[in-house]
């Protein structure tokens, strides 16, 4: 259980704003725990709604995982490292990391559980192991704790912004030079699939830095200090250079034989839940990526 004083961060805050916050979570998921009574206001349940005062203690509980009800199903994985209590995959393109409503099967938890019977039941309900995770249409590393001990180790490590990720991104548009976006995002008031830059939004810090120009073209190296949804897609967009094949942020100006963005995740670092060494792991760009930029290279040698 977590318990936390009303400072004057929250003082005037709705309670599920102020409990997402703290632990990391979406505010729907917030509202859930309220509601259930596992975040409760000086001992009594609140509304989600419920405006924070001063010197009100919230205390949090979150509760154990539920069984869960995922079929193992054979799906080819490429698992860079394995252990007694992690697995680190690198995720192809056009794979939805958990289940979710419209793509109940033929995930990587799916894959996964075939693959490795003793993840069941680790972690939050349908997303058993799941401390992070990348989007379908993006590819690359990502880590699963394979039991509890593990699981509470890398949340804590992904919470905390002690683990590092780091991206390859191709955008439209010339970067001039290195930079650090530091932008809130939240749900778009527009659009409910999308997330977008806006003032009530949850702080959000992405790090990138120019590796190659083409003549319509940078290729980035971009590193995550938060993990929100969307984070580098909704990102680059706000700074007027979406990623190359990005559908739902991009300008769609530039047309390649391309299922998803040209964002990658190529570099994992983290420390071990039981050895406490630290340890990192890389992935190459995958062929469709590689032949974009080769297009791009000799579009740039010979115009």
């Amino acid at each position: 259980m977590q318990k936390l004083k009303a400072n004057e961060k929250s003082i005037g805050i709705r309670l599920d704003k102020v409990v997402a916050k703290e632990i990391d979570i979406s505010r729907s998921m917030a509202s859930k725990l309220i509601l259930n009574g596992n975040a409760k206001v000086n001992d009594l349940t609140k509304k989600p709604s419920y405006i924070v005062s001063l010197d009100d203690e919230i205390c949090i509980q979150i509760p154990e995982s539920k069984p869960v009800d995922i079929i193992p199903q054979q799906i080819p994985i490429d698992i860079v490292y394995e252990d007694k209590h992690i697995i680190v995959v690198n995720k192809q393109r056009n794979l939805v990391v958990h289940p979710s409503p419209g793509h109940e099967d033929m995930t990587l938890v799916n894959g996964l559980l075939f693959h490795c019977k003793d993840i069941v039941g680790i972690g939050a309900e349908q997303r058993p192991g799941i401390v992070h995770r990348i989007d379908k249409d993006t590819t690359g590393l990502l880590v699963v704790a394979k039991n509890d001990l593990a699981m509470k180790s890398l949340s804590e490590q992904i919470a905390n912004r002690t683990a590092k990720r780091k991206y390859k991104a191709l955008v439209e548009g010339i970067v001039k030079e290195d930079g650090c976006i530091i932008a809130s995002i939240g749900r778009s008031r527009n659009d409910r699939k999308k997330q977008a830059v806006i003032k009530e939004g949850r702080y959000a810090k992405t790090k990138y830095w120019v590796e190659k120009t083409f003549n319509q073209n940078t290729m980035l190296d971009v590193a995550l200090d938060t993990g929100r949804t969307h984070q580098i897609r909704v990102h680059m967009s706000y700074i007027n250079h979406p990623i190359v094949g990005d559908e739902l942020y991009g300008y769609k100006k530039q047309k390649f034989t391309l299922d998803g963005q040209l964002l990658h995740a190529y570099s994992l670092e983290f420390i071990h839940p039981y050895s406490n060494e630290n340890i990192q792991f890389s992935a190459p760009l995958p062929q469709d990526f590689l032949k974009v930029l080769n297009v791009l290279e000799k579009k740039t040698t010979n115009p």
